[in-house]
């Protein structure tokens, strides 16, 4: 029977996970996932692909959603009081326009000199209307593209070996930065084969495999790069049909719920690997 192990968030696109007995599925993912991002004065967006110090940031939502706390080695900690109606700016994802709330100049001040670069931080408005692409179509914050990921124990258990067979040690789950981690499938790369999930009071339709970039080389406890693993490991084995290496699988969420460490995942619906 395979079960919820962990369930993740991240409050601040970029930035360190936030670990979470139960989460509210939305359309758009976790409750507060990807909800804000980091860009330059220009609104281009920040990732650790090229400011890997987004890493140390500890970024905390309040319950109610009202305040975020920033939190990073060296720099004070900052509390503020999120604005969720003021002015939009224009942001840039990956090339494509989006509007963002500016959370003012003390938020703008701390990313700067936490990221040694000029900085504002922006939060998604309540008009934001993102579609995601992908064998089901679905909506998120400012992810990379589809609200939920998914990744099992069984698929970071044969990259251990893998690792372990080149003498390399083995890689922190944080690295891949998944949402919901599954226990309980035997054959690695399951989640790549499913097609329909349900888990907790939701339901996840298949999107597309998560393809790895160089954030999965960023030693998430230090910001800084690690060296080649595990992207040259999974090079060997781990080559997608359409491009690229692919570990882990993405969903857009079909039914919003509450999903807890523990729930059964079910698999109502199964497909080819495309790997």
């Amino acid at each position: 029977m395979a079960r919820v192990t962990d369930l993740l968030y991240y409050p601040v696109k970029g930035c360190a996970g936030t670990s979470a007995p139960e989460v509210e599925l939305t359309p758009a993912g976790p409750a507060h996932d990807r909800s804000f991002m980091v860009v330059s004065e220009e609104g281009v967006y920040r990732t650790q692909r090229r400011d890997p110090l987004l890493a140390v940031v500890r970024p905390a939502v309040s319950p109610d959603g009202t305040h975020l706390t920033l939190t990073a080695p060296r720099a004070e900690a900052l509390r503020l009081r999120v604005d969720d109606s003021g002015p939009r700016r224009a942001v840039d994802l990956f090339g494509t326009a989006y509007r963002g709330i500016d959370q003012g100049d003390e938020a703008a001040g701390w990313f700067s000199a936490v990221l040694g670069a000029p900085s504002r931080l922006v939060r998604v408005p309540p008009e934001h209307d993102r579609v995601t692409d992908g064998a089901t179509p679905g909506t998120s914050g400012y992810a990379d593209s589809c609200p939920v990921h998914v990744l099992s124990r069984a698929t970071l258990g044969l990259l251990d070996r893998a690792l372990a067979a080149r003498g390399a040690p083995p890689v922190p789950v944080g690295r891949f930065r998944p949402n919901i981690v599954v226990d309980g499938w035997d054959e690695p790369h399951t989640e790549d084969r499913t097609r329909r999930l349900r888990v907790g009071d939701a339901e996840l339709g298949y999107a597309k495999l998560a393809i790895r970039c160089a954030v999965t080389l960023v030693d998430q406890d230090s910001g800084t790069r690690a060296g080649p693993e595990p992207l040259r490991t999974l090079a060997g084995y781990r080559r997608a049909a359409r491009g690229g290496v692919a570990f882990g699988t993405k969903y857009a969420v079909l039914r919003p719920g509450r999903v807890s460490v523990g729930d059964e995942v079910t698999v109502t619906a199964w497909g080819a690997s495309e790997v």
